[in-house]
């Protein structure tokens, strides 16, 4: 799955953009009450250990 489509999915679930971090940018969700972070990569796959990582702390199934 490309960084593009889980931005969307994250953002349909109401998660939001909150900040650019050192490297990477930070997004929050209202499900966890967590921060977790994306990538500025939108077209490159993410690995499936990053995918469940932004799964678990956005709260978004992917």
């Amino acid at each position: 799955m490309r960084y593009s489509e889980i931005e969307r999915r994250v953002k349909k679930a109401g998660c939001r953009y909150v900040r650019d971090g050192k490297k990477h940018p930070i997004w929050y969700s209202p499900i966890t009450g967590m921060e977790f972070q994306l990538s500025h990569h939108k077209s490159e796959e993410a690995k499936f250990g990053t995918q469940q990582s932004i799964s678990k702390n956005s709260g978004v199934k992917l």
